[in-house]
């Protein structure tokens, strides 16, 4: 009985180990440039594609009800808040990489190539965007 129960803890902490080493879940986000915290965003999956949506934004400068002005596609003039920003990731064959998807910098309007590789034990996520040879790597924290 005693064995038992140890296998199954055992498995329980080894699945709940390898559950987060993926990106879904509640991330922080902090800007490649000043290191200041900017918001929330919830990562989900379905059907084996990842996206991302503002669930809460933290950064102090942003104003109430801030819509995406510099967008050219349909999220122009839509409130970041809510704003699917992260669309089309997909698991690589690469065991701890996500890619083929694409990011989208409110602030600027500019759409990157993504991928997001959970590091430090799936604590961190290191979001990386793409605009030719040129790309911006920030990390996130895990919230949940």
């Amino acid at each position: 009985m005693l064995r038992n129960l140890t296998i199954l803890a055992t498995s329980a902490l080894c699945a709940s180990a390898m559950a987060q080493m993926t990106p879904v879940g509640l991330w922080q986000t902090v800007d490649d440039k000043d290191g200041t915290v900017k918001s929330e965003i919830r990562i989900i999956e379905a059907a084996g594609v990842f996206s991302g949506k503002v669930e809460r934004i933290l950064d102090p400068k942003a104003k109430p009800g801030e819509t995406c002005v510099e967008c050219t596609d349909e999220r122009k003039d839509q409130p970041i808040l809510g704003m699917e920003i992260l669309r089309g990731l997909k698991k690589s064959d690469d065991q701890d990489l996500w890619d083929g998807g694409k990011i989208l910098d409110p602030n600027n309007g500019k759409v990157y190539r993504a991928t997001v590789k959970p590091i430090d034990g799936g604590k961190k996520l290191q979001m990386r965007g793409y605009i030719g040879f040129f790309y911006r790597t920030q990390t996130w924290t895990r919230v949940n």
